[in-house]
């Protein structure tokens, strides 16, 4: 994969994490919005809407949690490599839609 760009390792994962939530809950104040929608797009194309984001199990890897409403009804949680996302979207939950995504309380 010629094209993939990682960045590089000025601080740990829990950093980098945890500055993805604080801009989550910027965009959120920014857009007065109760819950922002987060997709992530993986670098093979696919989307997923993701109810959390987790720096575990670290060592350049990321536990992405998708809503159990777009996985079947089925838990699931993807343990991916950083270099796999190609992409963060943060957009305005729909209103009807109870799926957002939950930053953590200690974030």
């Amino acid at each position: 994969m010629p094209e993939l760009w990682t960045p590089g390792m000025a601080g740990p994962l829990e950093d980098l994490v945890a500055r993805i939530h604080r801009r989550i809950e910027t965009f959120a104040a920014e857009h007065g919005l109760e819950q922002a929608e987060v997709e992530v797009e993986l670098w093979d194309g696919a989307l997923l809407r993701l109810a959390s984001l987790s720096a575990e199990p670290g060592y350049g890897l990321l536990t992405l949690v998708p809503h159990v409403e777009d996985t079947g009804g089925e838990p699931q949680e993807l343990i991916v490599p950083l270099g796999t996302i190609r992409q963060l979207r943060l957009t305005r939950a729909e209103p009807e839609s109870p799926v957002g995504f939950s930053v953590p309380a200690d974030a």
